[in-house]
Parts: structure tokens; sequence; C-alpha cells
């Protein structure tokens, strides 16, 4: 009974408390946190390596970083030498062969990891005088071997060629070079070339000339003894010969003159890739320094960034639009504001985003926008304190950034100070819609015509060309001439006859194609069977396991994906049935497509065939082999394309097939290279069920 007369005036009380409760009164936030951050201790070896220590004993771990602060490098003619050194680094020691390094590190449970001028390695508190003996080993004493050397060479040089159709690859690339010139360290790019003017006494050089203790800083964390550490790094740094980096000078960038459209052309590309962007002079001691970064959160920093809002949410352009600002004290650093778009709204992008920078400029910013970014950085100081990494990255900072000591101890309290008027000014000393180089990535064929039209504030943005080398060149020509006789079934039969012939064509009732695909460290298998019966069937698997599976069996037919299965209605059968065939063009010739004219297709000259509305296809005009199908759909209301790509043809049974398949849709792509095919065998009626 007790119990029960408490409960009662419990549930009184808190329905009384509820009711005293005005909800449409936003509560007054409370004091700003009280940020105890321990300051660490430091000392220095002779050699010049300067260690701090921050005492952490909250878990029973450390880590510890390594970063030699030198001024940004220009690799030149050898481009590529940094990445080389930073892949040979940590392959064991002179007197630890690799193996063994790597089993005794896996063994401890613990990792280390190193860059070209960096190292980094975390374990149990308890093995860290033997992590901290295997990492000093490995820096001071690298194994630097020609057999290694050669296969990180080709390692390298093989992501390079994944790169050489990858548009935001190509983006990134050409933004840097056209911002700081291809001469200076930030705007300079590794290619095959450059790769392999690299040899291991360049790797040597590049490591005995930089990866040196004089501005070297090591910072250690975690659950240490400050004392314990100084005789460790003591006993195992010491041997670390003084020595002191080159010095050279390289050339300072300069914005655009005026703003500016620079359109890079990529043929193979299904969106466009914007970067409205600026130089800026922005170092982190700038009294204006917290502002500048407010001002960019608020134009760009999220999901609630203006440019997200604007492009995505209201005008559905993209899946997002970001911007960011960047520092540093040895060169000026970028502003840069992206998004990737479909084609067709390529122009209204470049308008959009362009209005989002001038706007934040010219007009200030609401109270709201400026609480609610504050209340973000705050959350985000608070949390990331419980990281080593960021105590690690704020100790370095105060050290290599010329900070007050109390820099992050009073970032709050210099967050809450800022106000509208400071926000205005950090965007229109860092932001600019005036002289803004605005890069665009994309398919020209497509977005060009729109492009040389867009206006800004009344005045039209004239368009400069460049090759993915940032090479300056001149405006594509899409308007190559079909020569006279060709019609559409002259290039659908120049095609079967490519393959095999359209007997042998004619012959195939079925095949089967088995191929795999990695991305981002997993396996994607791709298991597909086609028959002439309006058979077909689509497996996408990861680690054995289906992901999508899509079956049509004549008029009836079903897709399973992550174990939902949906029956397929009457319009998207007749879809699946158009991709059913094992060789289309066979139908083709019936009639129902259209010659378009000649585009570029990854640098070669290509028929496009309109198929239907929703799909196209290319063939190379020299060999008439299919080298792109593009297909568009609506999705949520928004138009998307994907791309398939067709490389490597290999003969089967007489016939060839391409054994390399590249697939791109939005974001993604995915390059499924072929391990078996077989015709007219290993296919069945209940591979369809």
């Amino acid at each position: 009974m007790k119990k029960i007369y408490l409960a009662a005036v419990f549930a009184f009380m808190a329905i009384t408390l509820q009711a005293q409760v005005d909800r449409s009164i936003m509560p007054k936030p409370g004091p700003s946190p009280e940020i105890n951050l321990k300051d660490a201790e430091r000392f220095e070896l002779k050699n010049g390596l300067k260690v701090l220590v921050v005492e952490n004993r909250k878990l029973p771990r450390v880590s510890i970083q390594l970063r030699i602060d030198n001024p940004p490098v220009l690799e030149g003619d050898k481009a590529g030498v940094s990445s080389l050194t930073a892949s040979l680094l940590g392959n064991g020691s002179k007197s630890i062969p690799k193996d063994e390094f790597n089993e005794e590190v896996d063994f401890l449970g613990a990792s280390i990891n190193f860059g070209s001028q960096s190292a980094f390695a975390s374990s149990l508190s308890k093995y860290f005088p033997r992590i901290l003996e295997l990492m000093a080993d490995a820096a001071i004493n690298p194994n630097f071997t020609q057999e290694e050397f050669e296969k990180e060479k080709q390692k390298l040089i093989t992501g390079l060629k994944t790169q050489e159709k990858d548009v935001s690859a190509i983006a990134r690339k050409v933004q840097n070079a056209l911002a700081y010139g291809k001469n200076h360290p930030y705007g300079e790019f590794t290619t095959e070339e450059t790769v392999n003017n690299v040899t291991l006494a360049d790797v040597e050089k590049f490591y005995s000339d930089y990866f040196v203790p004089a501005n070297a800083y090591m910072i250690v964390i975690g659950d240490v003894n400050f004392k314990d550490v100084q005789k460790l790094v003591k006993e195992h740094f010491t041997s670390w010969t003084k020595a002191v980096p080159p010095s050279f000078s390289f050339s300072k960038p300069t914005d655009a003159q005026y703003t500016q459209i620079n359109f890079v052309d990529v043929p193979n590309a299904v969106q466009s890739e914007i970067a409205v962007q600026n130089l800026v002079n922005l170092k982190m001691n700038d009294p204006d320094y917290l502002s500048a970064l407010v001002a960019n959160q608020i134009l760009g920093g999220g999901g609630e960034g203006r440019l997200f809002l604007n492009l995505r949410e209201d005008k559905g352009y993209t899946y997002g639009s970001y911007s960011r600002l960047g520092d540093s004290k040895y060169a000026p650093s970028t502003f840069r504001a992206t998004a990737q778009v479909r084609n067709a709204v390529t122009d209204s992008s470049v308008v959009e985003m362009l209005k989002e920078v001038d706007k934040i400029i010219t007009e200030p910013v609401s109270a709201k926008e400026l609480e609610n970014t504050k209340a973000k950085y705050v959350g985000r100081f608070v949390l990331a304190l419980e990281k080593p990494e960021t105590i690690a990255r704020y100790a370095l900072n105060i050290e290599t950034e010329n900070l007050p000591d109390d820099f992050y101890k009073n970032y709050l309290e210099r967050i809450n100070a800022i106000t509208v008027e400071d926000v205005q000014n950090a965007a229109q000393k860092y932001f600019s819609s005036k002289n803004a180089r605005v890069v665009v990535t994309g398919k020209g064929s497509d977005v060009l015509e729109n492009l040389e039209k867009v206006e800004f504030n009344g005045k039209k943005i004239p368009i400069k060309y460049y090759d993915k080398q940032g090479k300056a060149t001149e405006k594509p020509n899409y308007d190559a001439a079909i020569p006279e006789g060709v019609t559409v079934n002259s290039v659908l039969e120049k095609y079967l006859e490519a393959v095999g012939g359209k007997e042998k064509l004619e012959a195939v009732e079925s095949y089967l194609l088995l191929a795999e695909a990695e991305i981002q460290g997993m396996k994607l298998e791709l298991d597909m069977k086609k028959t002439s019966k309006d058979q077909f069937m689509q497996n996408i698997k990861v680690g054995g396991n289906s992901m999508q599976k899509q079956v049509l069996d004549g008029d009836k037919g079903y897709m399973v994906a992550q174990g939902q299965r949906k029956d397929l209605s009457e319009e998207e059968i007749m879809k699946v049935k158009e991709e059913s065939s094992p060789f289309p063009e066979l139908n083709y010739l019936n009639g129902g497509v259209t010659l378009e004219g000649i585009e570029p297709v990854d640098g070669k000259k290509a028929y496009k065939i309109k198929v239907s509305d929703s799909k196209v296809s290319f063939y190379d005009v020299e060999t008439g082999l299919k080298l792109q199908d593009v297909q568009t759909q609506e999705v949520q209301g928004q138009q998307m394309s994907s791309t398939i790509g067709y490389g490597d043809y290999k003969e089967v049974s007489g016939i060839m097939f391409p054994f390399m398949i590249s697939q791109t849709a939005g974001p993604q792509k995915f390059d499924f290279v072929v391990k078996e095919i077989k015709v007219n065998q290993g296919v069945s009626d209940s591979d369809f069920e």
C-alpha cells in the first residue's frame, strides 16, 4: 500500500512540474563547460627532437605521434617520391625483417604506421616500452630494399591508372593545379611518368633529407609516467642523426583576376564536380581565425549549412554541398565550396553556389544561425576532448602554430564571444565572389551549352578550358559530322561483325558471366545469366551473401534486396526484357533506335545510338566495339544517370566479350573484372525460378 501511495505522489509531482514548464520558451543556455586541459610536460633531445607528454590514466593505453613539421616539398619530375617513402617506411628495420616486425606488432595488439614525414603508434600501456623501441628502430634504421621498392612502385602506378577515369580524382587534381600552379608543392601531382623517374636512391635521399629530427615533435599521451617516457625516448631516439632539412622557396600563387568558369571535359562523367574556390592567407594564430571557421560552418559546414539547404533540400540538385576553409603557416591555402550535381543542373548549381558565397559576404548572418553554430562547436569541442588523438593535436598545434598556451583552454569563451559583425568581416576577408575560380569537371557535350549562358550579378561569366592535366586547351568540339553513308544499321552491323558475326551471335542461346570488383576493401561478386527466351538473372554478392538479385522469366520477375523480395511491375519487366537478350543489338536492327551523332568517350570517337528515352549506347568509330551504355532513371523525383563502360575485349567460343565492366552510379564506381564466361552451357531454366 505504501509503495502505491509513493508512486501516486511521484506521478502527481511529475504532472505538476510539467504543467509549470512553458515549452514555447527555449531554455537559457547554461555557462560554458570548464575546460581542464592538462598541460603537456616537455623535454628536448640534443638532436632537436621535441617531446610532449600528457599523462592520462583513464584507460591502460598509450598513443605515440611523431610529426616532422617541415615546409611543403616540391617533388617536381619525381613527384611520388614522398608516397613511395611513406610506403617503404615501417617495413621492419635493418635488424628486424618485415614479416617478423609485423607479426610482433600484431601479437601485441598494437599498431604502427608511417607517413613520409610522420609516424603513429598505439598499444596497451604495458607494451609501451617495446612498441616505442620498434617504432624508433623502424624510423631510424629503415629497411629500404629494391624488392619492396618495386612492389610499392607498381602499386602506386596501378592506383594512378584506376584514377585516370575517376571524375572526382581528376577534379581534385585540376582544382589544386589551377589554384596554385603545377610548380607549387600544393599544385603539383603525381603521374605514371614521374613515378617511373623515381629510383630507390631517390627514396633514400628524400628520407635522409626530410626525415630528420630538427623540426620533429613526438607527443606521448596515455597511461604513462613522464620520467619513464623521458628515459625510454632518450634511450631509443638519441641515435637519430642530427640534421636540418634543405630549404628552398617556391612561387607565390595568385587568385583569378575575375570570376570565371574553368571547365575540364571528362566525357565519361555522369555528373559534374563543381568547386567555387579562392586563395586565403589564414593562420591559426590570426585574431579572426575562429570567426572565419564559424563563417565557413554557417555557409557549408554540414547538413544545416546554407549550401546544403539550398542545393539539396530546396533544389534537389545534389546529395550534398559543402565548403572548406584551409589554413597554413607556409603558403596560401584555399576556400572551396563544392558539390557533385546532375549534368542537367550544372549551370543552375554554379549560380546558386555563387549566390550563397556572395550572400554571406554582403549580408549579415542571422543571430539564430550564429547561435546554432556556436552550440555545435561547443558540443564537438567537448566530445573531442575524450579522444587522445585530439589532445595530441592540440598540444602539437600550440607548439607548431605559435599559439598561446591557453588557446584551447579559452577556446569556448572565444567562440561564444564571436559576433554577427565578426562573421561578416571574416567572410569578406576570406571568401570571394568577385574573383572566384569556378572549376567544373564534367561531360561537356551535356553541360557546356548551358554553362556558356551563365550570368551572375548581371554579368556573363567567361569560360576557360583545361585538360585533365590542368593545361589550357581549346573548347571541345562536339559537332563531328557523321560520315556520309553511315546509318544506325551500319553502326550496329559493324559492332556485330567486330564481336563475332551475326551468324555466331544468333546461335547463342545462353551465356553466364562471373565477375569480381573491390570497393573499400570489400569484394563484390557479379553472377549474370541470360538466354534468348527472355530470361535474365543478375546476382550481386558481398562476402558470399546476396546483396541484390534480379530475376526475369518471360513475363514475370522479381527483385530481392537485403532479404526483401518484390515482384517486378509490368513497366519494370519491359525494361529488364530490353537487357535480357544476350546481344540486344540483334533486336536493334529491326528498328526503334536512332543514330544521334559522334561524341568522345574515354578519348575515342564513338557513335551515339539512342536506344530509348532512358538509354543511349556508344560504339567505337574505329573498331565498332561497344564502349559505353548510359541509362537515366527517375529516383525520388530526380533524374539520375548510371554508366556502364566496356573494355578489355577477349575471345570466348569465337565471340568477343568485354572482360572489364565499369559501372558508375552517382559517386560510386565499381570496376568488375570478368573471371569466367560460358556460352551455351551452365545455364538452365531453374536459374530463373
